[in-house]
């Protein structure tokens, strides 16, 4: 039996990139899954409507009606909800020394989707998934919010946040919903298809010698959904990059 037959999933920006890998692999495995992104309409419900049991809801997560609108229109359609992956993110590339680039409105916002938003989706999806037999949340982090490195100080910085985020949460929601995150290294999206000098560069920084592909982040997404014994976890994929 597949492991998320008759199970609901709503992944949140998965109209490219690691959510629509994770929105795949849930598919895959049984799952009726909410495709969700706040623009990227046509994409969106390009990949939903590959899949076998799919709809997709076009939602800004950071917005509180956006939010109600995605966890209750996958309650309507599909009479539950198993598991919540929060993946939209936002960011802005900015030298970490370049301090001034970095307002109080871009701080905002980052940490509105990046941080806010999630916690906003786990008590709006908490009840559906305390009625699941297995019901959990999978945070997509990053290194960044491991080690001082990323894109710029409020992205690296908001995700050190979700970290702690999600261990507070596993901690407060069990027994009943696990709580679990992946921060990924670097990674081959649309997010970062113009950073090929890095991609590059990870052929000797990593052990691994490669940038990682957004199917294999999936996979460790649905293995994180599927490991009914581990909560408040964040786990690194990142080819090994943080042993050097």
């Amino acid at each position: 039996m597949k492991r998320f037959q008759d199970r609901v999933v709503i992944v949140t920006g998965s109209s490219s990139g690691i959510g629509e890998a994770t929105a795949r692999r849930f598919g895959d495995e049984g799952a009726a899954v909410v495709v969700n992104s706040s623009t990227s309409v046509d994409a969106g419900r390009a990949v939903a409507a590959s899949l076998d049991r799919s709809i997709y809801v076009q939602a800004d997560v950071s917005d509180p009606a956006g939010a109600e609108t995605l966890v209750a229109r996958a309650v309507d359609e599909f009479g539950r909800l198993d598991v919540l992956v929060n993946n939209a993110g936002v960011t802005q590339v900015i030298p970490h020394a370049d301090f001034d680039a970095v307002t109080d409105d871009l701080f905002r916002r980052i940490f509105e989707v990046n941080v806010l938003a999630p916690f906003r989706l786990f008590k709006l999806a908490l009840p559906h998934l305390r009625g699941s037999p297995d019901g959990n949340v999978v945070n997509v982090s990053s290194i960044a919010g491991v080690r001082p490195t990323g894109s710029s100080i409020p992205y690296a910085t908001s995700k050190a946040a979700l970290n702690h985020l999600t261990a507070l949460l596993a901690n407060a929601a069990g027994p009943d919903v696990r709580v679990n995150a992946v921060a990924p290294g670097l990674i081959r999206t649309p997010w970062t298809a113009e950073w090929e000098p890095l991609h590059r560069a990870m052929g000797s920084r990593a052990p691994l010698g490669r940038s990682g592909e957004a199917d294999e982040i999936a996979a460790v997404i649905t293995d994180l959904a599927a490991s009914t014994y581990l909560t408040g976890q964040v786990l690194s994929v990142d080819g090994g990059l943080g042993l050097r």
